[in-house]
């Protein structure tokens, strides 16, 4: 395996247009063809971001760069960043192995945080998506939890991200572990409050509201591992959550959950 580190130097008043930039082209076009993003960070100031991504190999890497640079995504990031002017001041990038003479100094995360939501609104329809990398598949809307953010936080931003939907959160239905990915995601379950649903340029493909239940669910949810916990949330069990600091204590957040009727 090796690693790709990239480095991006920001003005910090510039660190929303990056997310969104990010997220819209960098991140579904490393996906798509091929690379994992191991992580994400920011610094405390607001004006470096670091994103480390896991190839193969070498070989794997240049592959991928020139088939990103033929696609029509990388056409649009190109005139987007044009559009907002230098998103970002400089980058560079070096790579890591795990071959490497000093392997101490660089340890991949061995697992990373992910949230998804059934989202259901007043005549009981469940939110669906459809994403551009794993189109043969709807799903529950969701994504990766970013640094310095609680995951109650991160379901709702990714929710209106993926399909413009604001959301009341009632509880946790289930934790899944990708052993093979190292990927753990956190299921919520919650209700539509406001907003309408359109699809996210470059990642959703689909947004829908429609009805799910135990007979119909194989024609919408495909993938086994994403169907089992859509069924899950649809009989809930709510797990408590809580959110803290600690040195001092400071509680951010905490609910149980209700109780269906």
């Amino acid at each position: 395996m090796i690693y790709r580190r990239k480095t991006y130097k920001i003005k910090p008043e510039k660190l929303d247009d990056f997310n969104h930039f990010f997220h819209t082209y960098l991140y579904p076009n490393q996906i798509q063809h091929g690379a994992r993003l191991i992580g994400r960070w920011v610094n405390e100031n607001k004006d470096e971001i670091l994103a480390i991504w896991e190839y193969s190999s070498m070989e794997q890497y240049h592959q991928i760069e020139q088939q990103i640079k033929n696609s029509e995504r990388f056409k649009r990031a190109e005139e987007k960043r044009k559009e907002l002017g230098e998103i970002y001041i400089e980058s560079h990038q070096d790579f890591l192995t795990t071959t490497a003479p000093d392997p101490s100094t660089y340890h991949p995360p061995k697992h990373t945080m992910s949230v998804s939501g059934y989202i259901t609104n007043t005549e009981g329809d469940v939110l669906l998506v459809r994403n551009f990398h794993r189109s043969d598949t709807m799903e529950m809307p969701g994504g990766q939890v970013e640094v310095d953010e609680t995951i109650e936080e991160a379901i709702h931003r990714e929710i209106m991200e993926e399909t413009g939907v604001e959301i009341q959160l009632i509880g946790i239905t289930g934790i899944y572990q990708n052993v093979t990915s190292g990927v753990t995601c956190v299921v919520f379950r919650g209700e539509y409050v406001s907003g309408e649903q359109r699809p996210a340029e470059n990642e959703t493909s689909e947004v829908i509201f429609t009805k799910l239940n135990h007979e119909n669910i194989h024609r919408f949810i495909t993938r086994e591992q994403f169907r089992s916990r859509a069924l899950d949330a649809m009989d809930a069990n709510y797990l408590p959550y809580e959110a803290f600091k600690a040195r001092p204590y400071e509680l951010i957040s905490r609910f149980e959950g209700k109780k269906d009727n």
